[in-house]
């Protein structure tokens, strides 16, 4: 971003933090009906920044302990050898799934100099060491990891994603007892519409300017024991956005097959997060009749502390983004079935989505939902051809998730020394009676909700998720804003509003879902 701005530096996850509350406190919060519902929905998702800036700074502490540690071995590496070793970590990351831990690559630059200066480190007065002097690659202006601190970065993480996980069940709660709040009165931003517009297209420029100007991170081969996922999308870099990740840290291409990566993975980040806002303002705009609903959750979703850290995480904004199109074309039960398709083959996680969908369209519209997911998920299974025949089963049990629950290789509150992973079982099977029990309740499903819903069950994926479970927002948090703001939508049933014949004209349908 200072290639575009002069002197402009990305500010601090925590200076976000700051400055983001008091923005959506002004614009948002209902000063005239003080106990509202908007208002607390409002705390609800503030809560969500304390347990993010704790496992992010968790992580940073651990990244600058291992940068310390990387510098020291890396001077008596130089010594000996003549090559560098440069660290290469991020906080917050899905190349680095276990306390942003990293690995070392070598290369084949700037030997002498580097060996000259550690050697000046090494053999100096002594009244420094080289594991306390700012690290290569560090330029976040943090001090050093010291014991003295008193504060252990792997305990700061744990309680982090305590605390998300908190704030995650108050959404859960929220979202569950929604269908339930008849009354919706209208409450707009404290902005006019282009006072919204100005706020939200500034903050899409710059946060899209992050991701352009971000140095990509090597992506590590995944596997089974990093949990379902699509290969091929395995294969992107990761985009940090954050200042932790300097240029020089970035990813050093090796041949041509990897130099047009991190272009691809720019262009998909920011195709991604434009879907995402387009997708809610039109959900505003064709589905709530009020453009301005869909520009103020637009906005409110860049405005959160989240989107700042994980504009260029592809794992987290790319199936966010099919799943809000998704919603965007429930009208279309073909084009939103392609769509949930796509987004469950790339992440797995949308595939328990699929009871809430089916319950929707059940009386309009099944078959075609069917056929769309069906031809996704059969397309991205043969994509996986192309990384070859000897490689395919086993990138088609990482897409589906084919194995029994893991035990290990665990991240986040069930990473090894915290919870006993045998207590995630009981959290996974009420996790799949929560989705299935999507099928009977509530009787009658309009499209208020198919949107809490989706936003329930995202939501709840994330307490027995194995790889950081709580900081996948993107999945739930389009949804929890397009619930906050949302109308009354009694009336936006599927054999209402779906185009096409029924799917299924052999079954009575109740006259509670004809008389809408």
């Amino acid at each position: 971003m200072s290639h575009l701005l002069l002197y402009y530096q990305r500010p601090e996850p925590a200076t976000w933090v700051f400055l983001s509350s008091f923005l959506l406190l002004s614009v948002y919060f209902v000063f005239h009906r003080f106990f509202s519902i908007r208002n607390l929905d409002i705390v609800l998702l503030l809560l969500l920044a304390p347990g993010l800036m704790m496992v992010y700074e968790g992580r940073r502490m651990l990244l600058s302990k291992d940068r310390q540690v990387a510098s020291t071995g890396l001077a008596h590496h130089s010594l000996s050898t003549g090559k560098v070793l440069a660290p290469h970590v991020s906080p917050l990351n899905r190349s680095t799934p276990s306390h942003g831990q990293g690995h070392l690559v070598a290369i084949e630059q700037l030997k002498l100099p580097f060996a000259a200066v550690a050697q000046e480190s090494l053999l100096g007065d002594g009244s420094q060491s080289l594991g306390s002097r700012a690290t290569p690659g560090d330029k976040s202006g943090y001090p050093a990891m010291d014991k003295a601190q008193g504060v252990s970065p792997e305990s700061l993480e744990f309680y982090g994603f305590i605390a998300l996980l908190v704030a995650c069940l108050l959404l859960l709660i929220r979202m569950l007892v929604d269908p339930a709040l008849v009354r919706r009165p209208l409450l707009t931003p404290n902005l006019s519409i282009g006072g919204l517009s100005f706020i939200g297209g500034s903050l899409f420029l710059f946060l899209m300017a992050n991701v352009i100007t971000s140095s990509p991170l090597e992506q590590q081969e995944r596997g089974p024991a990093l949990g379902p996922g699509y290969a091929l999308l395995n294969m992107l870099p990761d985009l940090p956005t954050t200042p932790d990740v300097e240029q020089e840290d970035g990813l050093s291409p090796q041949n041509a097959s990897e130099r047009w990566l991190p272009n691809i993975a720019r262009i998909l980040a920011i195709l991604s997060n434009l879907a995402i806002v387009f997708g809610i303002v039109g959900v505003g705009y064709w589905h709530f009749d009020n453009v301005k609903t869909g520009i103020g959750c637009a906005v409110m979703y860049l405005l959160l502390p989240y989107t700042a850290q994980m504009t260029g995480n592809l794992e987290h904004i790319l199936p966010a983004a099919l799943l809000v199109l998704g919603l965007l074309a429930y009208r279309q039960p073909l084009i939103s079935g392609m769509l949930l398709g796509l987004a469950a083959g790339l992440v797995y996680y949308p595939l328990f989505l699929l009871p809430l969908w089916v319950s929707f369209y059940w009386y309009r519209g099944l078959k075609r939902l069917v056929m769309g997911v069906a031809a996704s998920l059969l397309l991205l299974s043969g994509l996986l051809l192309l990384q070859g025949t000897e490689a395919f089963f086993d990138h088609l049990r990482w897409m589906y998730g084919l194995w029994l629950p893991r035990m290990e290789g665990l991240v986040g509150v069930w990473g090894p020394g915290r919870f006993q992973p045998d207590y995630r079982l009981p959290v996974l099977v009420a996790f799949i009676l929560l989705a299935g029990s999507f099928v009977f309740w509530p009787p009658r499903k309009n499209l208020g909700t198919l949107i809490c819903g989706t936003a329930a069950v995202m939501l709840a994926a994330q307490f027995w998720h194995g790889n950081g479970g709580g900081l996948f927002m993107a999945w739930f948090l389009p949804f929890v804003m397009l619930t906050i703001f949302r109308p009354n939508l009694d009336d936006r049933i599927a054999i209402q509003v779906v185009r096409g014949p029924r799917s299924t004209p052999s079954v009575s349908i109740p006259q509670r879902d004809v008389a809408a």
